[in-house]
């Protein structure tokens, strides 16, 4: 028991190891592959399939596919394709750990077998680990290490339980589980508690080692195994949008239905045709293409009915036509929000933080050309705009702020944790950005209320500074949600004249003032114009160099603008001059 005890924690280790490396390896994009190509039934339940083969968990693709429907991202339609899919997927691990059971004298025979192979991939892995400096080295020396630890489970759980063939006690207890109820209830209990249905098949098939457990005792068991993985999604669901709910309901509805129609089917061509393999001894093998043949079975005789599964889901968890309505009103607000169950596979979440920090950038970049515009055409609509589009902002920056310090505690490689700490500097910058646009308006609103103006020099002078600012928002803006740090290096440079711009607009109006053709009041209005650009060119400024310093793997702003104008860097120096001539004061 205590030997078989410590092959399991081997056998759940390398799991845990395999699908923690194939996740890291596959940085989000598996994911993001679901998230778009779904339109098609046929289509999700094979990327389903596929995404479930390569990260080795259908518990993990079911919470994601919830995820995607609570957030708004993917339609309760779209789920369903997925989740037959997923089914079909997780059936390539008990194939994998049917290696375990090969038998036979030939070399390649042998070779074939994990005990040949595992210490094999379990140094180079270590290697992997230990000497390569590359992050996806890394990863590929965590998914060999995981797979043989998992193997090595495998074979010390085998090897723990080979005795008990010989013990009445168990034997006599496995009969038991000839009813087929009872096989079922069993199967689905052991999923329940580890959460794996892989998990749960290999340990079935280390039983099937022993030669003491038969078909007609694997098979509901294994019935069993895919009704108990339906518990992830079911728990994960809890707390979020119906839709989610009902997404979780459909991956339970589909096992228990397939579950049902199978062993009837199965139970009704036994008693007519008798099938001789009944009562023999099922090898792991033989549990991998039960395992199989199940989930193929169920997808095929199901998808037909998607729309009945997806209709049985509205049944069970109602809306009133209240609720409908407040659904379709926050559609659009959902798609905005981050959803916590991405955070298990955190190569996803941190794509999606960067897809909702691209539009929180586009959002506070128009945000400003608004407010520049209610200096020369004052509207209350465009005013509103203005107020609305900062509080989105500020949405936007609790959001993400949260939800990056939950990521940023997760196992990230070392390029997602970078790019976590950039976004954690950027979206504070597009915040404050956001804010200096609202400034804007309330000078805007303040010439308006008092139906003053500037002179036509001064107009002309703002101008030039708005045209500035205009084009290092635009160079900022497309630099982050074009990863272009060409366009990042450019930004510097231009800020440097928007300082000077600043500088100068300031002079000039002291001297309008000590002539006479200037008023105090309307100085100050003046000033907070300038003021707001050139915040806004800062702010411009520090996200272009986190990003600079996340290609160097460095964030010091301060060291890195201090060593750019202290080594009098050429490129910098000419891109600052032709800066100063494209916005030169009339």
């Amino acid at each position: 028991m205590l030997s078989m005890l410590g092959g399991l924690a081997l056998f759940l280790y390398g799991m845990l190891l395999l699908s923690q490396g194939l996740e890291k390896l596959s940085g989000g994009r598996l994911e993001q592959i679901l998230e778009r190509l779904t339109s098609n039934p046929f289509k999700a339940v094979f990327l389903g399939g596929c995404v479930t083969a390569l990260i080795q968990s259908s518990s993990a693709t079911t919470v994601m596919v919830v995820g995607f429907v609570n957030s708004g991202i993917m339609k309760l339609s779209q789920a369903v394709g997925i989740i037959m899919g997923a089914n079909i997927g997780t059936t390539v691990t008990a194939w994998i750990l049917s290696l375990a059971g090969i038998e036979g004298d030939q070399f390649f025979v042998q070779l074939l077998k994990p005990s040949t192979f595992s210490p094999v991939l379990a140094m180079i892995g270590i290697i992997c680990i230990m000497m390569s400096k590359r992050e996806r080295q890394k990863d590929i020396g965590t998914i060999l290490l995981g797979f043989a630890i998992l193997m090595y489970g495998m074979d010390s759980m085998s090897s723990a339980v080979k005795p008990l063939a010989h013990v009445p006690e168990f034997t006599n207890l496995l009969l038991v589980f000839q009813n087929p109820v009872m096989g079922i209830v069993a199967g689905a209990i052991l999923t329940a508690i580890i959460q794996s249905s892989s998990a749960s098949v290999g340990i079935l098939q280390a039983l099937a080692s022993t030669g003491s457990v038969r078909y007609s005792m694997a098979i509901p068991i294994i019935m069993g195994q895919n009704i108990g993985t339906c518990i992830t999604a079911i728990i994960s669901s809890i707390g979020a949008s119906k839709n989610a709910r009902r997404t979780a309901l459909i991956h339970l509805y589909f096992n228990l239905i397939g579950t049902m129609v199978f062993m009837i089917l199965f139970y009704f061509f036994n008693g007519i045709l008798d099938f001789s393999f009944v009562n023999e001894k099922v090898t792991p093998p033989g549990i991998a293409v039960v395992h199989s043949i199940f989930n193929i079975t169920a997808t095929i005789l199901l998808l037909p009915f998607a729309k009945g599964l997806e209709r049985l889901a509205y049944m069970t968890i109602k809306d009133t036509k209240e609720v409908q309505t407040e659904t379709r009103a926050r559609e659009y607000d959902q798609v905005k929000l981050l959803d916590e169950r991405f955070l298990t596979t955190p190569g996803f979440a941190v794509a999606k933080c960067i897809e909702m920090t691209r539009n929180m950038a586009l959002l506070a970049s128009q945000n400003v050309g608004d407010a520049i515009e209610l200096r020369k055409n004052y509207s209350k609509e465009m005013e509103e705009k203005v107020i609305q589009s900062e509080e989105e902002a500020d949405r936007y920056e609790d959001a993400l702020g949260s939800y990056l310090m939950k990521l940023n505690g997760r196992d990230l490689s070392g390029r997602d944790s970078q790019i976590v700490t950039m976004l954690l500097h950027c979206i504070g910058d597009f915040e404050r950005i956001s804010d200096h646009a609202l400034n804007i308006m309330k000078a805007a609103k303040e010439l308006k209320e008092k139906s003053v103006q500037f002179s036509s020099m001064a107009i002309e002078e703002i101008t030039v500074m708005e045209n500035a600012l205009g084009e290092i928002l635009s160079l900022a803006t497309k630099a982050f949600c074009q990863e272009n740090i060409k366009m990042a290096e450019s930004v510097e440079p231009l800020e440097e004249v928007i300082d000077s711009l600043k500088a100068e607009l300031k002079k000039r109006h002291v001297k309008r003032l000590r002539e006479g053709k200037c008023t105090v009041e309307l100085g100050f209005v003046w000033t907070d114009f300038i003021h707001n650009y050139e915040r806004i060119a800062d702010h411009c400024s520090n996200i272009a160099v986190c990003m600079i310093e996340l290609k160097d793997n460095s964030f010091d702003t301060h060291e890195y603008l201090n060593e750019l104008r202290r080594t009098g860097n050429r490129g910098f120096i000419d891109k600052v001059q032709m800066y100063q001539s494209k916005y030169a004061l009339p």
